[in-house]
This record gives structure tokens, C-alpha cells and sequence, in this order.
């Protein structure tokens, strides 16, 4: 099947508005390469440091002549996606060396966990660590004494920080190496229904706190679509996972032969090697084209549509939201999975997951099939699935089909036409929402606005019972220079059961939602943002707001709009407390959502 037209228009267009950017970028990192095995170039001094705790590889080490793997772990045992990483250095130090190479753990990055933040203060550093990772990546990978990097990373900003790091250190491999999901417990849709009626006041929080152990109650990822299981998918469309990886269960015997397999990948990748594959090389504009065409086909997390430009950024590459927007008005939606459906991660991994898609959009012609990865050249690779046979690793051929397909469904027949995730703009700004989930008669809502400037206001006028009426709640100053852009999934609960009650809501914001922002209508990462004096300043009570989905317009509908006074905000109390008060230069320089809301690319 021919390249889909609109997919070779949108990779163009990346590339010729990237070509200064990309080149500049390609030649520091052919610089960066020249110099060879980068311990030759090292004092004898420097490399006694580097080696002086290695044991038994210090020989290897220091002759210099074995490819030696730098682990980049964003291990905690708070977070219960990162917690299997516990164990993968051993395992990858003990591979390494019967493979005739050797690895060291260069550096630990911070991981923190949405989840224990959410409508808490520490949420404010969420999306800022994004970029700490990045920068810690870099400060471990400084010592430069790596042919080739690992990462162990799965959640929200980790993954996309990794990939920051991975694209600035691009003359060395980089393999990306997940823990994969939890297993299935309580339904999501069940849990939603629980917080919903405590939301109403119908269940103790002795019920809710049931509910939400039963729901997170492992090891592994959330098994929500949320925007650390996107970020699997993530890597694996572009090519960083081995095939199949993402979605495999923790602590089992399969995941324990992918990570021997992604180590021994790395070596055999190495400028030491016959296949040297740096990550330059796979972190080119089809790649990131590819991921966004997995984004949108399964309706994934919303952040991502801010982490790719940041992470694209990084490698020479200008992601802008109107790819996006063309992409998505080209990809079929081929997945239900929670909060698009009932089923989780797992359901859709055991109906065909990722390799199913990835055959599917190939035969589609809307995936480019010569994309260069870390196994190969080509995404046919990732149509297999990987097997133990006897205690042997082996990847064989997907089925080929749905095996269920209240989950899954072909390119030819999806369960709608365009993508997930929907582009806005109009004279309130630009932003994005994720219609994956939201009902078709839901995806046009024009109703009165409600202004807050921080979500707790919004649940009190809910318990009060402000809320008697059709409304838009906007709640602005959320933004990344306001208060770091927090995620304001804590709102989803209470706008729901408005909803339900038969109200016609939606929410406007610059700040952020996630991937699981539920059935709510939501108009999030809305620039330029209310505290840079944006139009959602100029929104008053009572203006009326038309969010149009299917025309993509985000609009108020007020004569005197322009020519109002932006309002400000004391901001004061988001600046201290909890490490606020570390960040103030990040929010004073973070750029845009529009370009990634990023410090440091």
C-alpha cells in the first residue's frame, strides 16, 4: 500500500520547516561520534573513578575494547509502574557480561507519581519534571563513559524526558526497556462509578478507599489509556521497545526475557558493533510522524501532545499542533480502550495491542514502513509478538486479526473515522480535546461560562449547588508560567455527575487533563495562557462559549471580548511550599503549550 498522501504531507512539511534546526542537530551529533568509543579519550585517572566500584568488569572496562551500557532507572517503590525496575540492573549487568560486554547504573532520574499528586500542591511540579528528568539523564550521561544507554522508565513525564535526553545524547543507542501493566482489578469504569457517588455524598470514603486499592492494587502501570501506558505505545510505533514489550506483565518470565533480549540488543547496536543504530537515527521525523499516528488511532493521553513537540524539539525536529490536527483528520480510531471503553491495557493487549495496529495501519499505508529502529529497518517487525518456546525468546507472527472486536477493529471499519484527540482554535486561543470518548451528541456544547481560577473553587460551588443549569466551567490560571500546569483530573468526578444528571457541561482550560479525562467534554492546555494575559483572561460570568469539536473552534461570543482588560490573578500561593519554591525560574521561562511547555529544548 502506498504512503498515505496527507502522512507523506505532514512529514514534508516537519521536515522542511525542521531542515535548519535538524541539520544544525545531526551535525553535533556526527561530531559527537567521530571521537569513537568515548573511555579511550578519558585520563587514566578519570576511568579509575568510573570503575573503581565495578568488581569483576573492571578489566573489560578498562581495556575498553567491550561495549559498556549506561542505565538510566527512574526506579522508586512509590510509584507501582516503576517499582519492577528494582531488580533490572542486576539482571542487565549479569547479561552484559556473559554477552562480552559490561553496564553500569550512570544515573537515577526523579519519577513522580500523578496519581498521589493529583489536586495536591505537588501536582504544580508535575509537567516541570519532565524537564528535571531530562537534565539529570543528561548530568549521568555526562561522564561519558557509555557506547550505548538504557532506560528504565514508563510513566507520565519520565518517558518523555528519557526521550529528551536519549535525542541530545544522539550519537549513542538508546533502548528503551518497560515494566509493563498491572494486572486487571477492579473495572475502571467501576471505580469511576464509586468516585461519582462519593462525589454525590452516597458512599463513605472507607468505600472509596476500597474502590481505589482494589483498582491500584499491584505492581506495573495503571490499566487505564492514560498517558504512561500511551507512552508504551509510544515507543513502540517509534520504534525505542523491542516488539511486543509494552504490554507485557511484570515480574513474569517474559518480562524477564525482554529485558535480556533488550539488553543484548544494545550491545550488538553499539559503534563497537556491525549494526551501529544511535539514537539520531531512529529519532527522525518519520518516527515522530508514526507516533502520532499510533496516538491518534487509539485515542491516547492528551499529554502527549504536549510532550512530543518537546521531545521532537530535542532532536532537531518542530512538531506543530496543525500535524497533529491533519493527522488525526486521516487516522481512524481503531481502539476502545478505557476511558474510550470498558476494556483496559490488558484486554488490549490480549486482543491483538499494538502489533495488530501497527499491521493494520501499515496495510493502510498510514505508517511509514522503512522507518529506522533498534531492531532493524521497518515497522514490519512490530506486526510479531514475542513468545517463550521452551524457555527461548522468539518472535512470531500476530494473529492478524482482532480477537475481540469490541476493543479492536481494522483500519477498514473503526469505530469512527478520524483520531482521537481533536485540535481548537478561535479567538480564546488554541488548544485540544480528546473526543475518543466523549458522545457525538456531546462533541458541540454552547452554554454561559463559569470563571474559577483553581479547581477546589469549582468542587465547593458544586457542593453548594451552584450548578443548576447548562455551563461552561473555565478554570484559568492553570497554565505552565501560572502555577506549572497541573493536570485537573480531580474535576472529572464532579463534572461527570453533572453531566449525568443531564446537563450539558464542558470544561476550558490552560491547564492539563490527561489521558483520562472521562466523557466530559474539555478544552485543555489553551494558549496563550490566562497568566500571559491570553484571551481566557478576558472571559467573564455569564459570557456565552461554544466549544465545536467537529470544527475544531474554541469561541466566546461577546462584541466588547477585545477590547476587554485582561484580569490578573494573585499567583502568590502557588510559588512556595512542597518545592514550589525551587521552581519559580521554571515558571518564569517555560515556553508555550503550543511548542511543548518546555525550559530546556
Amino acid at each position: 500500500m502506498p504512503l498515505h498522501s496527507v502522512v507523506a504531507q505532514v512529514t514534508d512539511r516537519i521536515a522542511d520547516r525542521s531542515r535548519p534546526t535538524r541539520s544544525a542537530y545531526l551535525d553535533r551529533v556526527a561530531k559527537a561520534a567521530e571521537s569513537g568509543p568515548a573511555r579511550a579519550h578519558l585520563t587514566c585517572g578519570n576511568q579509575a573513578h568510573a570503575y573503581a566500584a565495578m568488581g569483576t568488569d573492571k578489566a573489560a572496562l578498562a581495556q575498553g575494547r567491550a561495549p559498556n551500557i549506561g542505565i538510566i532507572t527512574a526506579y522508586n517503590d512509590m510509584l507501582s509502574a516503576h517499582q519492577p525496575f528494582e531488580h533490572f540492573p542486576n539482571l542487565i549487568r549479569v547479561t552484559a557480561r556473559a554477552a562480552g560486554g559490561t553496564a553500569q547504573v550512570a544515573g537515577g532520574v526523579p519519577a513522580m507519581c500523578d496519581g498521589v499528586t493529583q489536586g495536591q500542591p505537588g501536582m504544580e511540579l508535575s509537567l516541570f519534571s519532565r524537564d528535571v528528568i531530562a537534565l539529570a539523564a543528561g548530568v549521568a550521561l555526562s561522564h561519558n563513559c557509555f557506547d550505548a544507554a538504557i532506560y528504565l522508565g514508563v510513566c507520565d513525564k519520565i518517558v518523555p524526558g528519557l526521550v529528551m535526553a536519549a535525542a541530545t545524547f544522539g550519537h549513542i543507542p538508546a533502548v528503551f526497556l518497560p515494566a509493563g501493566p498491572m494486572t486487571s482489578g477492579l473495572p475502571n469504569d467501576e471505580k469511576a462509578k464509586v468516585r461519582q457517588r462519593f462525589a454525590t455524598g452516597e458512599i463513605d470514603r472507607a468505600a472509596l478507599m476500597q474502590a481505589e486499592m482494589d483498582s491500584y492494587h499491584g505492581p506495573g502501570t495503571c490499566t487505564f489509556y492514560g498517558t504512561a501506558n500511551s507512552n508504551q505505545m509510544l515507543m513502540e510505533f517509534m520504534g525505542l521497545h523491542l516488539p511486543g514489550a509494552s504490554f507485557v506483565n511484570p515480574n513474569t518470565p517474559l518480562r524477564e526475557a525482554l529485558t535480556v533480549a533488550g539488553t543484548k540488543r544494545a550491545l550488538e547496536i553499539t559503534a563497537l558493533g556491525n549494526d551501529y543504530r544511535p539514537a539520531a537515527q531512529v529519532l527522525d521525523e518519520k518516527a515522530f510522524v508514526n507516533g502520532i499516528v499510533g496516538l491518534m488511532a487509539t485515542g491516547g493521553s492528551t499529554n502527549l501532545v504536549l510532550h512530543l513537540p518537546a521531545m521532537a524539539r530535542a532532536a532537531g525536529i518542530i512538531l506543530e499542533t496543525g500535524d497533529f490536527a491533519a493527522l488525526s483528520d486521516a487516522v481512524p480510531l481503531m481502539a476502545k480502550v478505557y476511558p474510550n471503553g470498558l476494556a483496559d491495557v490488558n484486554h488490549f493487549h490480549a486482543a491483538g495491542g499494538v502489533g495488530y495496529m501497527i499491521g493494520e495501519l501499515l496495510d493502510a499505508g498510514l505508517l511509514h514502513p522503512d522507518s529506522t529502529t533498534i531492531t532493524g529497518t521497518g515497522l514490519a517487525a512490530y506486526t510479531q509478538e514475542p513468545k517463550l518456546i521452551d524457555g527461548r525468546l522468539d518472535w512470531q507472527p500476530g494473529s492478524g486479526t482482532s480477537l475481540n472486536t469490541r476493543i479492536l477493529r481494522p483500519a477498514s471499519d473503526p469505530f469512527q473515522p478520524t483520531g482521537g484527540l481533536k485540535s481548537l482554535d478561535g479567538n480564546l486561543g488554541r488548544g485540544v480535546i480528546k473526543v475518543s470518548s466523549v458522545a457525538a451528541d456531546r462533541h458541540v456544547i454552547e452554554a454561559p461560562a463559569r470563571v474559577f481560577h483553581d479547581q477546589d473553587s469549582v468542587k465547593q460551588a458544586f457542593q453548594n449547588g451552584e450548578f443548576t443549569k447548562d455551563t461552561v466551567v473555565v478554570v484559568r490560571f492553570q497554565g505552565p508560567r501560572a502555577n506549572g500546569m497541573p493536570e485537573l483530573h480531580g474535576l472529572t468526578p464532579t463534572l461527570s455527575v453533572l453531566q449525568d444528571r443531564g446537563l450539558r457541561v464542558a470544561l476550558v482550560t490552560d491547564g492539563r487533563m490527561s489521558g483520562a479525562s472521562g466523557k466530559v467534554p474539555a478544552a485543555i492546555h489553551v494558549s496563550p495562557e490566562a497568566a500571559e494575559g491570553g484571551p481566557l483572561a478576558r472571559l467573564r460570568d455569564g459570557d456565552l462559549v461554544r466549544l465545536d469539536a467537529d470544527a475544531g473552534t474554541l469561541t466566546v461570543l461577546a462584541d466588547d471580548f477585545d477590547s476587554r482588560t485582561p484580569v490578573t490573578a494573585d499567583l502568590s500561593a502557588n510559588q512556595f511550599g512542597l518545592g514550589r519554591e525551587l521552581f519559580d525560574m521554571f515558571r518564569h521561562t517555560v515556553g508555550p503549550a503550543t511548542t511543548g511547555a518546555s525550559v530546556v529544548v
